[in-house]
């Protein structure tokens, strides 16, 4: 097996183990959305996990550590943002669609499946971390620096604003078009893909680093086409305001709201 075959193997192992952990507390705490704090730490786990079995060189030292403040960041905003709401609606809506089937399914569907997806978007990181070609060039990861950065501020401050949208009670029943939610309706998702593409232009520094572009196309796939964007917009299907909002504002990558 490959240096980068044989700890991906082994991530999978461990992705398995983790997601099954996650599982088991979904059951007891009543509560599948816990799954979006496991999403964040699990690359984090997998970062760490493959960095720790590589060393310590520059190229996996930069990519772990971008993965990790990203993934605490994220988690630990979900973690805050959920404390007092209950269950997320898209899980309790399969809670009860799945009914007897529920465990099964939230197991297979939920934790799993979102397993899987983890490992194959985490993949240029244990490319990185698994690689044993060095010293580096500087082709590549100055511009995947600068793309990640752009990534996180659009993350973390679309994320930022929002939330303090929120905590104001005069904004309740309002949207949010405000600072970046103004020239994308889904600033945070446009960041994080541009996150894993940053991560991805990393990864070209090592050999075969290409063939992870895998990572970011799933990544904004899943946001634009499956479980971001159009999950989150089927609530305001009969929302006139959000309808208004939606004709004006792009999407995902960030314009000018149309007149």
């Amino acid at each position: 097996m490959t240096g980068f075959g044989s700890a991906w193997a082994a991530c999978a192992v461990l992705v398995a183990l983790y997601m099954t952990g996650w599982f088991a507390l979904a059951l007891v705490k009543k509560d599948n959305s816990i799954a979006d704090i496991a999403w964040g730490l699990g690359f984090v786990l997998v970062a760490v996990f493959t960095f720790f079995r590589r060393g310590s060189l520059f190229l996996p030292l930069l990519v772990t550590a971008l993965v990790v403040f990203w993934g605490l960041r994220l988690a630990l905003h979900i973690l805050v943002r959920n404390r007092t709401r209950g269950e997320d609606p898209r899980y309790a809506a399969w809670r009860e669609k799945w009914g007897r089937s529920f465990v099964l399914r939230s197991y297979l569907q939920v934790f799993l499946l979102q397993g899987f997806f983890l490992l194959v978007i985490a993949s240029p990181v244990v490319l990185v971390n698994a690689d044993r070609n060095y010293p580096y060039g500087e082709r590549f990861w100055p511009w995947g620096l600068m793309v990640w950065v752009l990534g996180f501020v659009f993350e973390a401050v679309g994320d930022a604003q929002l939330a303090r949208f929120k905590r104001d009670q005069a904004n309740k029943g309002r949207i949010m078009s405000r600072g970046l939610w103004k020239y994308t309706r889904h600033p945070n998702y446009f960041g994080e893909s541009l996150m894993w593409v940053g991560i991805w232009l990393i990864a070209l520094e090592v050999p075969n680093g290409w063939t992870t572009v895998a990572s970011p196309l799933l990544i904004t796939f899943l946001l634009v086409k499956v479980s971001g964007i159009p999950m989150l917009e089927k609530r305001y299907a009969g929302n006139a305001a959000f309808q208004a909002y939606a004709r004006r504002t792009s999407a995902f990558v960030p314009w000018f709201p149309k007149k």
